[in-house]
C-alpha cells in the first residue's frame, strides 16, 4: 500500500507536489509554536509565525531554486535579526531549497550559489552564537542536503537511461517482429507459387491430353485423370500443411502437421511429371547422405520449380535430374533438350526462362528462377541459369552449401 500511495504521489502534477511539502514543511515549522515550551524561552507571537510562514512559502517555487532559496533566506534573516521567537530544530525550507538547487541546477549555478549559501551560514551562525559546534552543525546539514539532492539527480538519470533503454529494446523487438512476419509471408507466398505453378502447370498438360488419350487409347484417358486428382489431392495437402499454421480458430489443431517434402519425395514428384508425357531421368552421385529438413524442402522446391519451367515453356520431351554429393556442397542440376533461352514462350511468365543468372532480369515478369535463386542464397549458395550442353536446351544448376558452418563464407 505504502508503495501504491509513493507511485500515486510521483505521477502527481508537480506544483500539487510542491504545495504538499509546503505544507509538511509548515507543520513542522509549526510545532515549536504550540508545544509547551520553558517560560524563559522567547515568547511564541503571530509575528514570529506569520515570518517563519512567509519564508516556507518560497518552497511551491522550488523548481526555480535561485529565487526561492533568496526568498526562504531573506525571510530567515529578518526573522533572526528583527524577532526573537521560538528556534527552530532545524532550517527546513532552506534545506529543502540547497536539495532542489543540487538536483536541478548545473553545475556553474550549484557552485554559485554553494557558495552563496555557505557565507550565508556562517554570517547567520555569527549574528546568532557565533559558536564553532553550530557552525560545524549547519555547514553539515546544508552539505548532507547537498549530496542527497546529487544522489537523487544521479538515481533520477540512471532511471531514465535504464526506461530508455527499454523503449529502444522494446521497440528493436517490435521492428524485429514485423520483419520477421514479412520474411514469413514472403516464405509462404513462395511455397505457394511453387506448390501451386507445379500442379497446376501438370494439371493443364494433363487436361490437354485428356481429349486426344479418349479417341486414340482410352486407357491413358482414364490414367492421365488420375494424375490430374492426385496432383490435385497432393497440392491441397501441402497448401493445408502450410497455411493450418496461419489459423487461429479450433480448426488449427485439426491441420495437418507433416514436414515439407524433402529429396526422399523427388520419387513421387518425378513420377507426376512423367504422367505429363515427360521422360525424366533421375541421378544421385557423391557420397549421397541425409540433409537437414530444410535443406531437403529447398531441394525438393528446386527441382519442383525447374521442372515446372520445363512444363510450361520448354516443349522438350527430356528431362534430367542430377544430385551431386560433394564434401561440404550440394549440386542440383535440371537439364532439358526444348527450347533454349530466348526462343519463343521461353521468356515470359511465371518462372520464364533467361540466358542469365536468376534475377538478373532475363526473365521479364518470371518469379521462378528468381525464387530458385532466393532459395539457393538462404543456404549459402548460387544458382545459374542458361543454355544446356552443347548450347541446346536449357539447364539450371544450383549449388548448396550443406554445412551450416560454410553457410556464408
Amino acid at each position: 500500500m505504502i508503495r501504491a500511495w509513493g507511485e500515486r504521489i510521483r505521477r502527481a502534477d508537480p506544483r500539487w507536489r510542491d504545495l504538499g511539502l509546503t505544507l509538511l514543511v509548515q507543520v513542522a515549522t509549526t510545532i515549536p509554536f504550540v508545544v509547551p515550551r520553558d517560560p524563559l524561552d522567547s515568547p511564541a507571537t503571530w509575528t514570529a509565525y506569520a515570518l517563519t510562514t512567509l519564508g516556507n512559502v518560497p518552497l511551491m517555487w522550488r523548481r526555480r531554486p535561485v529565487a526561492a532559496i533568496f526568498g526562504m533566506v531573506v525571510a530567515d534573516s529578518v526573522y533572526t535579526l528583527a524577532l526573537d521567537g521560538p528556534g527552530q530544530p532545524l532550517p527546513y525550507a532552506p534545506l529543502v531549497g540547497v536539495y532542489t538547487m543540487a538536483l536541478l541546477c548545473p553545475p556553474r549555478v550549484r557552485i554559485a550559489m554553494g557558495v552563496a549559501v555557505s557565507g550565508l551560514v556562517v554570517a547567520s551562525v555569527a549574528l546568532n552564537t557565533g559558536t564553532a559546534r553550530e557552525l560545524l552543525f549547519a555547514l553539515f546539514v546544508f552539505a548532507a542536503a547537498y549530496v542527497l539532492g546529487r544522489l537523487q539527480h544521479t538515481r533520477q538519470a540512471y532511471t531514465a537511461a535504464v526506461e530508455a533503454r527499454a523503449a529502444e529494446l522494446e521497440r528493436a523487438n517490435r521492428i524485429e517482429a514485423e520483419q520477421a512476419a514479412a520474411r514469413e509471408r514472403a516464405r509462404i507466398a513462395r511455397e505457394m507459387h511453387d506448390v501451386l505453378s507445379h500442379a497446376v502447370s501438370i494439371m493443364i498438360v494433363q487436361a490437354e491430353a485428356g481429349p486426344v488419350a479418349v479417341r486414340r487409347a482410352p486407357e491413358r484417358a482414364e490414367a492421365a485423370f488420375d494424375a490430374i486428382a492426385e496432383t490435385g489431392r497432393d497440392a491441397m495437402t501441402q497448401l493445408r500443411t502450410m497455411l493450418g499454421v496461419l489459423r487461429t480458430d479450433g480448426a488449427a489443431q485439426a491441420a495437418p502437421r507433416a514436414p515439407q517434402p524433402g529429396v526422399e519425395e523427388l520419387a513421387g514428384l518425378l513420377e507426376r511429371v512423367r504422367g505429363s508425357g515427360l521422360e525424366v531421368s533421375y541421378e544421385r552421385t557423391g557420397a549421397v547422405r541425409g540433409l537437414p529438413a530444410a535443406l531437403g524442402a529447398t531441394v525438393h522446391r528446386v527441382v519442383q520449380e525447374a521442372l515446372t519451367n520445363v512444363v510450361r515453356h520448354a516443349g522438350a520431351s527430356r528431362v534430367s535430374v542430377r544430385l551431386e554429393y560433394g564434401a561440404r556442397e550440394l549440386t542440383v542440376t535440371v537439364t532439358d533438350d526444348g527450347r533454349g533461352p530466348g526462343s519463343g514462350g521461353r521468356g515470359s511468365g511465371s518462372g520464364g526462362r533467361g540466358s542469365r543468372a536468376p534475377g538478373s532480369g532475363a526473365a521479364p515478369g518470371g518469379h521462378g528462377l528468381i525464387g530458385i535463386r532466393e532459395r539457393a542464397a538462404a543456404h549459402g549458395g548460387t544458382a545459374v541459369a542458361g543454355p544446356g550442353p552443347g548450347g541446346s536446351g536449357f539447364a539450371v544448376r544450383v549449388v548448396l552449401v550443406t554445412s551450416p558452418l560454410e553457410v556464408g563464407n
